[in-house]
């Protein structure tokens, strides 16, 4: 894909319009757009636009509504694809490239979270191609690992596990002090899980709690955020991929007590009502669906209703209680209006 004729699709007119109440925020797109329009990029111009990323890293994690950052998103990789376009210095075009890389991967987050695989996949992509350009190990290997995890997702371990290893391939080139290797780590535990492969996704859990043992900052806050803080919530859904129900339960209640994003929160509760399905609670399924569709009406989350539909076939044998008859209803209403 030409990343060029792709980031002409990425234009803040129209929808930038509908966002007034980040008047201020449009005025910087807007200064920085008229800096990158000039030409060369100087490296004041490029800690600007490097300053503003992290700005919209932020902004996303705050959202309740991820797709409501991405007009923003947008405007920003315009303005980087406008510096790009014009001859740059080595080192300028490849601050440059990075920016875009994080950026990149930022998109995709947002069409993740709104279960629009195919765009995030497509940002994935352009991401680790502008890694690669900029030689950034754990930038690139960033971008594939969350590439990786669409696959993830879909619940197809097989593909992701070469992309994954790949990815861990990659971040040994990367900076020792960042968490890269010990998140990717946490994503290929998950994908052993699915395989049905313990012993590996026992060594991978291993390897991504050495977080813990890291010193001084270990992750950015945007496109690299694993500090340790998912280690329970991560070990109970592989521990639940497995059948490995009690010590999933003991796990998931841990990271419950957590402090926990929306979204991942609903993660944690999918895991603790599909506890529920196997143990045939209607009662405790209810309890936690009830709460995870809560918060999928709240949010819009499209990573929530994709959870929540992966519940929803193993209702089936609990389908004579009328609290699961009317959870399965609601899951596919949520489901049905998501997909109209």
């Amino acid at each position: 894909m030409n990343r060029r004729d792709l980031l002409r699709l990425f234009t803040m007119s129209g929808a930038l319009l509908a966002l007034p109440a980040v008047e201020p925020v449009l005025a910087d797109v807007d200064r920085l757009a008229a800096v990158a329009r000039t030409g060369a990029v100087d490296s004041a111009a490029a800690a600007e636009f490097a300053q503003f990323n992290s700005h919209l890293w932020r902004v996303y994690a705050l959202a309740p509504t991820k797709s409501e950052v991405l007009p923003l998103v947008r405007a920003q990789l315009d303005v980087l694809s406008t510096g790009l376009r014009h001859p740059q210095t080595p080192a300028i075009r490849q601050r440059l490239c990075e920016l875009s890389a994080d950026l990149f991967q930022l998109a995709g987050e947002i069409f993740f979270d709104g279960d629009r695989y195919t765009d995030a996949a497509h940002c994935y992509t352009l991401a680790a191609t502008a890694g690669k350009e900029a030689d950034a190990p754990d930038l690139w290997s960033c971008a594939l690992t969350r590439h990786a995890f669409i696959a993830v997702y879909e619940r197809q371990f097989d593909e992701a596990a070469p992309l994954l290893e790949l990815a861990a391939n990659l971040a040994r080139r990367g900076d020792p002090a960042l968490s890269t290797r010990q998140w990717i780590a946490a994503v290929q535990a998950e994908t052993f899980a699915g395989l049905g492969d313990l012993d590996a996704c026992q060594r991978a859990l291993d390897t991504a709690a050495e977080v813990q043992h890291l010193q001084g900052p270990v992750h950015n806050g945007g496109w690299l955020r694993f500090d340790g803080s998912r280690l329970a919530e991560e070990r109970g859904t592989c521990y639940v991929n497995l059948g490995r129900y009690d010590l999933a339960e003991a796990a998931l209640t841990d990271a419950l007590a957590g402090v926990l994003t929306a979204r991942r929160k609903a993660g944690v509760l999918t895991d603790l009502a599909m506890i529920g399905v196997h143990r045939r609670n209607p009662d405790q399924v209810a309890t936690y669906a009830d709460a995870a569709l809560a918060t999928a009406r709240q949010t819009g989350s499209g990573v929530i209703a994709r959870k929540l539909r992966g519940l929803q076939p193993h209702l089936a044998p609990l389908l004579t209680d009328q609290q699961i008859q009317r959870l399965d209803a609601e899951i596919t209403e949520l489901v049905g209006n998501r997909a109209a």
